[in-house]
């Protein structure tokens, strides 16, 4: 018996339980390492035989060392160099064959690992629905696939896009990558770019959403889809065109484009008044101008939905309507129609079944034009919107098309013309005292424009990381209001058309009317504190370049013709 105890002694002193221990651990570690990288090698299609040979081989090698190095500590730090090197070098190769976001043991992968962060975006794509143009809801795919890099990138500029209010997204192919670019308020802002592997899955996943060919890659393409988050179901269209640098995807927002009361697009308390005078008018003509982006279509529609849709027969003529408007039958010209092959008789064929009130949208030729005029003697109320940047150069315009003054202000009863100005984010704008010399230069009244207001600069935290601004997301702005110049004729300002033979002296009609310019109602608003000088400059300075260019244009006919 005591020979037995001393042969238990002898044995335990000779191999170190922990030690044994530790070994096993480790290598049983390595054998987990030895099937990930041959798992991982197909799902980002690397040399599946190569990589697992490479990292098997190092473990067996280094195990071997280990066990005849004398020196136990010295034989595990072998051990671990030689397996961890195999490993890491596997992993520089398997990142660079993946996107960003299926990178591993980088600093932001690292990161996430002791947050819940990731645990918070897997669920976010989870509530966050695409649904495609035939109904289907689509399901997140299995992660590190090519469908999931397609779905993770669309859920990023999506949901990142309804965050910032975006109206349209747009991807633009270079020679190395794809240019994104958001439309938020109306201004393009650059966004981070996406390489060209990342970009073709994002636009081949938003084309199976639209219900597009996947294979078309030249000819133009549009269609509609869905998204459905917390802020509600969103239509979106996607269209797609070749290019020679590669496709190109241009996505705009739909939905979410309420029909807003005339008396909250930005009119003021007396502009208001001179509109409502509209609601009892039976006949006559009403041009709503603006330059394009300006918010026209939205004007258009509300001035038609001002009137009584059930005590009207309400109908327009549209060459690209942009919303539905209930109770008004909206009639949608292209060139496929069956009917009359041109806009005027499409226009003519409307009035003929006797309707109350028409807009007509766009006015770009002499015939709509005349029709419409001459449609007023038969007891009818148009709306018909010009692209135009002024109430003068609206009125201009309407004039040339009609090519007849007493036809142009016969049943003429009014025009407006706006813009669409960013509005100052409430939370975090900051007030200043003015330059003496802007308001010398604007003309402002000293005793109110003692204190204005600009976007707010970006704020710092303790620790000197930004803090951005959970309003606006540090744009400084949040959404638009609109501007206008508006005037109401009588008799009297009819007359004195009639007499014009200028520009100006057009303008001076308007102005004995008591008309306001652009730039007066956007000052208002500056003095008020809900816009600021520099967004007025930006606005105004557009109008200022378009109608150089108009001018040099002009001056380049004529010298040739």
């Amino acid at each position: 018996m005591p020979q037995l105890t001393l042969a238990i002694v002898e044995y335990g002193g000779y191999i170190s339980i922990v030690k044994l221990a530790v070994f096993l651990a480790v290598f049983f570690f390595s054998l987990l390492l030895i099937k990930w990288v041959h798992n991982d090698a197909v799902s980002v299609e690397a040399n599946q035989d190569k990589w697992s040979g490479i990292v098997f081989g190092t473990v067996a090698a280094a195990s071997l060392i280990w066990l005849v190095v004398p020196l136990f500590i010295v034989g595990v730090m072998i051990y671990v160099l030689s397996a961890g090197s195999a490993a890491l070098i596997y992993v520089k190769h398997r990142n660079g064959r993946v996107m960003d976001y299926n990178r591993i043991l980088t600093a932001e992968h690292i990161k996430s690992l002791f947050s819940s962060s990731r645990a918070k975006r897997l669920e976010s794509l989870k509530s966050f629905l695409f649904i495609t143009a035939n109904g289907n809801e689509v399901p997140v795919p299995e992660p590190r696939t090519n469908d999931f890099v397609g779905y993770k990138t669309a859920y990023d500029l999506f949901s990142n896009a309804i965050c910032y209010r975006t109206s349209k997204i747009a991807l633009a192919p270079s020679k190395v990558k794809y240019e994104v670019m958001y439309l938020i308020d109306g201004v393009a802002a650059k966004q981070p770019s996406l390489d060209k592997e990342q970009a073709r899955y994002f636009i081949r996943f938003t084309k199976h959403l639209a219900d597009l060919s996947l294979e078309e890659r030249r000819k133009p393409q549009k269609g509609l889809f869905n998204t459905r988050s917390d802020e509600g179901k969103i239509e979106w269209e996607a269209q797609t065109a070749g290019s020679t640098a590669g496709e190109q995807l241009i996505v705009t927002r739909t939905s979410g484009k309420e029909l807003i009361p005339v008396n909250q697009l930005g009119f003021t308390q007396e502009q208001v008044e001179q509109i409502s005078s509209l609601r009892e008018q039976k006949s006559g003509i009403f041009l709503v101008t603006g330059p394009k982006k300006s918010g026209l279509s939205t004007s258009f529609y509300s001035f038609l939905k001002s009137h009584d849709a059930f005590l009207n027969s309400i109908n327009t003529l549209e060459k690209n309507p942009s919303s539905e408007v209930p109770n008004i039958s909206q009639k949608n010209f292209t060139l496929s129609d069956t009917g009359p092959k041109t806009f005027s008789k499409k226009l003519r064929s409307i009035i003929r079944m006797g309707p109350d009130i028409v807009g007509v949208s766009p006015c770009e030729d002499k015939e709509t034009a005349k029709i419409a005029a001459e449609a007023t003697d038969e007891n009818i109320l148009l709306y018909v919107t010009i692209e135009a940047d002024s109430v003068v150069e609206g009125f201009q315009k309407w004039l040339h098309f009609i090519g007849d003054i007493n036809l142009a202000v016969k049943n003429l009863i009014g025009i407006s013309n706006q813009r669409l100005i960013r509005t100052l984010c409430d939370e975090c704008k900051e007030a200043y005292e003015p330059n003496p010399q802007i308001i010398r230069k604007f003309n402002l009244p000293s005793e109110k424009a003692k204190v204005l207001y600009r976007a707010g600069k970006n704020q710092y935290d303790r620790h000197g990381k930004p803090r951005q601004c959970e309003s606006c997301q540090a744009i400084g702005f949040h959404g638009r209001v609109g501007i206008f110049e508006l005037v109401m004729l009588n008799d009297e300002q009819r007359q004195g058309l009639k007499q014009c033979k200028s520009k100006e002296q057009v303008s001076a009609v308007f102005k004995r009317a008591k008309m306001l310019y652009l730039q007066e109602q956007a000052l208002r608003l500056a003095l008020e504190g809900s816009t600021s000088i520099n967004e007025i400059i930006r606005i105004l300075s557009a109008s200022e370049k378009r109608a150089a260019k108009r001018h040099k244009q002009r001056g380049e006919e004529n010298k040739n013709g």
